[in-house]
């Protein structure tokens, strides 16, 4: 059986998934998101490997998802900014932050609390929909067929299932509402 690279699969999921191959590129994003950039600080907050954290951020480099800057010119030194690509991400930790503090939370509360400085308040992640603003849930959504599907490795039993659906009847407009 030959081994399939989820970089290769037909799934946005398993793409995504390949770069985040293990937990440290996760909290690595989660670090420089909130303010830790230095390679030194990000060693010592992770207690990783020097080595496992520079084949981290020489990958998250790669993809574009950080780039190095330099803040000092003598001697010189480089800490690690989010991309436009890395920034993205965020919304992605909120989530499974969202799901950690659900399901393996303290009983006394959240390690961390998110403030929305649009509004001043204390807030909780949502996934909601771009058209009507009401929460996207396995209940209320389906997958169909986008024009990059195909059936192939790690889409040979959910490839056909998705390309099967067809969307739901919308109901008919009315002009003028």
């Amino acid at each position: 059986m030959t081994r399939t690279s989820l970089a290769d699969v037909a799934c946005s999921i398993a793409r995504a998934s390949d770069l985040f191959a293990d937990a440290w590129t996760a909290l690595i994003m989660r670090d420089v998101l909130t303010g830790v950039t230095r390679f030194d600080d990000l060693a010592r907050d992770l207690g990783i490997s020097r080595k496992v954290l520079a084949a981290r951020l020489s990958r998250l480099v790669a993809e574009d998802v950080l780039t190095r800057e330099r803040y000092q010119d003598h001697p010189p030194r480089e800490h690690y900014v989010a991309t436009e690509k890395g920034e993205e991400l965020y919304p992605v930790l909120l989530a499974l932050m969202r799901w950690g503090d659900r399901w393996y939370g303290e009983e006394a509360g959240p390690p961390v609390r998110i403030r929305h400085l649009e509004c001043g308040h204390d807030t909780e992640p949502v996934t909601v929909c771009g058209h009507c603003g009401h929460a996207l849930t396995v209940d209320t959504t389906t997958q169909l067929p986008g024009p990059g599907g195909r059936v192939g490795p790690g889409t040979q039993v959910i490839g056909p299932l998705v390309a099967a659906r067809r969307p739901p009847e919308q109901p008919p407009t009315v002009p003028g509402r």
